[in-house]
């Protein structure tokens, strides 16, 4: 049988094989394939020497240099148990002749859950307001209401997109539900239909009371969100993103906060993760940030494991699908 090292399998099932779970997906259909080395976690400097012997290699956030590829004679075949695949050396991969592979649209859904439950606590402050209610400020109040931010309807407010793939498209939708005007920007333009318009990236920061981004990081859109950006938005405008840490400036984001021309930023990634401590998002007043969880929805991670297996019996029948470094 092959040899299959999974290097970091803790945030898709915290569990061994042999300890089923009816939250957590099994890893049990996996072991039917090959034998099964799992590690919850693994550091750069120990994936040469826990994948020595290893046919098939599956990463989430593990990166794989080209230099690790060279020091695995075995490798036959990288999975990525994500969507996104910059983590890994397709070049180098392909050079080897070694398919690696994503999956595509298991978190559609859990994301766009994630993507509006920021902006509802940026705009609506329900958490927070909460938080001060179990502290006591409700009960020392002497209205029968009080509220701690102002709380703003996003009912006939515009909504940017940047990005319009899956995500991107399912967000525009569940806002039109919501009575907001949705505007998008593409990398491409594209035909959005009658209730969508596609804009000019700085018409969109100009025009829109709050931006979501839905973009990959490339070097073409690493920090699109930065100072100059930023100044064009209008005063008081919502920044989203739950796509990759990496497409804004933390620094340059956090002095809008700081000054007021930023309203609130709701974030799901950021650059490093986890963060460092001297990070100024942390800090900055009218921002809400989750540890990039909007993936990770009991849902799509019993998604992501079953395309795992499916991606995995495909390369062993001689049809390997979701190749991503053709």
């Amino acid at each position: 049988m092959k040899n299959i090292v999974v290097l970091d399998g803790y945030t898709l099932n915290p569990l061994p094989p042999e300890q089923p779970s009816d939250i957590h997906p099994s890893w049990t259909e996996l072991t039917k394939l090959a034998n099964v080395a799992l590690y919850p976690r693994t550091a750069v400097g120990d994936i040469v020497r826990v994948a020595k012997e290893a046919d098939i290699l599956l990463t989430n956030k593990v990166p794989i240099s080209a230099e690790t590829i060279a020091a695995l004679p075995s490798l036959e075949y990288i999975g990525v148990m994500a969507t996104g695949t910059n983590i890994v050396d397709l070049q180098a991969a392909k050079a080897r002749g070694i398919p690696v592979t994503n999956v595509p649209g298991y978190s559609t859904m859990s994301v766009v859950q994630i993507v509006f439950s920021l902006l509802f606590e940026v705009a609506g402050k329900v958490g927070a307001t909460s938080a001060e209610v179990l502290n006591g400020r409700w009960a020392a109040c002497p209205d029968f209401s009080f509220t701690i931010a102002p709380f703003f309807e996003l009912s006939g407010k515009t909504l940017g997109i940047v990005g319009y793939g899956a995500i991107g498209s399912s967000v525009a939708k569940v806002a039109s539900a919501l009575g907001m005007k949705v505007v998008v920007h593409s990398r491409t333009k594209k035909d959005v239909g009658t209730d969508v318009e596609w804009l000019p990236l700085d018409e969109l920061l100009a025009s829109s009371d709050a931006i979501t981004l839905h973009c990959p990081l490339t070097p073409e859109t690493n920090q699109m969100i930065n100072e100059g950006s930023l100044k064009t938005m209008m005063p008081g405008a919502f920044l989203i993103n739950a796509a990759r840490g990496g497409l804004i400036n933390e620094a340059d984001v956090a002095a809008a906060l700081e000054s007021g021309h930023l309203g609130g930023f709701g974030a799901d990634v950021l650059v490093d993760e986890p963060p460092k401590a001297s990070n100024p998002l942390l800090v900055a007043p009218r921002t809400v940030i989750t540890p990039h969880i909007a993936w990770a929805s009991v849902e799509a991670r019993h998604r992501l494991m079953t395309q795992i297996v499916k991606n995995i019996e495909a390369f062993l029948s001689g049809h390997p699908v979701n190749v991503v470094n053709k």
